[in-house]
């Protein structure tokens, strides 16, 4: 059979940078391209400016992930300046950072993954009436109460930095808040609504403590049956209409994971340096090769960009980034053997191309390496050895299984505040070379600052989508996202909602119109919306 070509686009709900062309062959994805089609060149707007700049202007980046890159451009000057962080301080940004990751989750789930459970591909589902009622945009009751609740949590946000989003109250040094014993009472009041409202009573069908019950796939199967609630609970639902429809046998990718690990331990990174970090924080970083089954932890140094097939006049070199300058090209055609996007490609030196993100963060959390006391779970890695390697419905049910985790963060933080103790000790600004990580909710982020006469020489950002969407590096290996396409099954040409499922599992943050195309014919195939 001829292999037919689609271009989609784009293949998101949120943001309209990311194309997908897909070789389909038999009724399969035989090769695929990914392609990030919105430049932004925050890079290059730091350049020469003051060194806390990246402060307000980096949390622009992202509507809805800003802390995390505040996170990561308070700790890059920290580590700059060698500053000292006060314990308040930790904790004020960890709470930041955890409920806005709690914020995404349903949002998520329902705004921008669950929907295409609705599609009229899976009508002859015995769970399908049951989806639609649940899932089906602004009319779900799933939907219209999880998109709902996702605006309680950023209300803690608010009582720290005034606003959400883009506060920029982490600071080098600290933070530019001191909240009162209202603030965290008021605080402590909006995450009991989140798990009262949403967490236990919808997603879950059981309390938080009855899950946290849960360590072993086997264990998942028998609370699954235990109780009709946990059943039919969203996340007993979902788990069962997955399986029923095929999602656990594609999407796989590239089998390789990063994280670089998060929440800094209030009494242990007091005094931050990049080599000191691993050893400081809650949840630890990481490499998991699934093929070998090894753990391993993550530094910063492993890492390269490469920009073969990127539209930057870089030359074909694996770099580091605090070796890169950021040349974007000026006439960007689109040349899938050639350069096809504005992303990177990343990749460790030692392990190669890394998916990053909720899914890679849960199989790392399954290691033994790092510290004996930072956090360990099981679970979602003993789910992919018994179920057989990756896929795409494994990858949501480890990010829905994190908010859990969040959630007790959130509560460990405000449990550990000492309202009359330091949230500030002013740093002495100086030349350096800093750099600053976390786990947004899409995956591994990361700051790289280089401080030279009082300015920012050098900026460099790589965020989740980059180690994601990135296209193919210097020795022609898919990016994540262009691996795990490969051997999708698409049942209808004109509707390939299963390259959707794939692309979306990453958390695609993308636009809401979808077209295809035959590249032969030129002949529109359909188009039509999807949120």
């Amino acid at each position: 059979m001829a292999v037919q070509t689609l271009d989609i686009s784009p293949v998101g709900r949120v943001e309209g940078d990311l194309d997908v062309r897909v070789d389909i062959e038999n009724g399969v994805v035989t090769n695929a391209w990914t392609q990030a089609e919105l430049f932004r060149g925050f890079e290059i707007i730091l350049r020469d400016k003051d060194p806390q700049a990246g402060l307000v202007v980096t949390p622009r980046a992202c509507g809805i992930c800003g802390a995390s890159h505040l996170t990561c451009a308070a700790w890059a000057l920290d580590t700059a300046w060698q500053t000292e962080v006060p314990r308040n301080a930790i904790l004020a940004r960890n709470l930041g950072q955890l409920v806005e990751s709690i914020q995404s989750q349903p949002r998520y789930f329902y705004g921008l993954y669950a929907i295409d459970l609705t599609n009229k591909k899976y009508r002859n589902s015995p769970f399908y009436e049951e989806a639609v009622k649940r899932f089906a945009p602004f009319t779900g009751s799933s939907y219209e109460a999880g998109v709902t609740i996702s605006g309680k949590p950023v209300e803690i946000y608010a009582l720290l930095g005034g606003q959400w989003p883009h506060s920029s109250y982490m600071v080098p040094g600290g933070v530019m808040c001191a909240p009162t014993l209202t603030d965290i009472t008021r605080a402590w009041s909006l995450l009991e609504y989140f798990k009262k409202n949403w967490l236990e009573s919808i997603w879950l069908g059981c309390s938080l403590e009855r899950y946290e019950q849960i360590k072993t796939y086997d264990d998942f199967m028998v609370w699954l049956d235990e109780r009709p609630e946990h059943a039919n609970s969203d996340l007993g639902f979902y788990w069962r209409m997955g399986l029923d429809v095929g999602l656990h046998q594609y999407g796989g990718g590239v089998g390789k994971y990063v994280s670089w690990g998060y929440l800094p331990h209030e009494d242990k990174y007091q005094k931050p340096t990049i080599d000191s970090r691993n050893a400081a924080l809650i949840m630890k970083s990481g490499v998991y090769d699934g093929a070998t089954d090894t753990h391993v932890l993550m530094d910063q140094k492993f890492l390269r960009e490469n920009t073969t097939h990127a539209w930057y006049d870089e030359g074909g070199a694996d770099v580091h980034p605090f070796d890169r300058t950021t040349r974007p090209v000026q006439k960007n055609d689109i040349d899938h053997a050639g350069k096809y996007s504005w992303a990177t490609s990343v990749r460790h030196t030692d392990v190669g191309r890394l998916e990053a993100g909720p899914f890679a963060r849960q199989l790392i959390a399954g290691g033994r390496h790092g510290e004996s006391w930072q956090h360990y779970d099981g679970l979602v890695l003993d789910m992919y050895k018994k179920m057989g390697g990756p896929n795409l419905h494994l990858r949501q049910i480890a990010r829905m299984h994190e908010t859990i985790k969040l959630y007790r963060q959130a509560e460990h933080c405000l449990r550990e505040f000492r309202l009359n103790d330091p949230w500030y000790i002013k740093p002495k600004e100086r030349d350096g070379r800093g750099w600053g990580a976390t786990e947004a909710i899409r995956g591994a982020l990361c700051h790289w600052i280089d401080v030279q006469n009082g300015k920012i020489k050098n900026y460099q950002i790589i965020a989740p989508t980059t180690w994601n969407v990135g296209p193919r590096d210097g020795a022609q290996a898919r990016g994540p996202i262009e691996e795990a396409l490969v051997g999708t099954p698409i049942a209808d040409t004109s509707d390939p909602v299963e390259v959707g499922h794939v692309a979306r599992s990453f958390d695609s943050c993308l636009v809401c119109t979808v077209h295809a195309h035959d590249r032969k014919t030129g002949k529109e195939l359909a188009r039509f919306r999807t949120a």
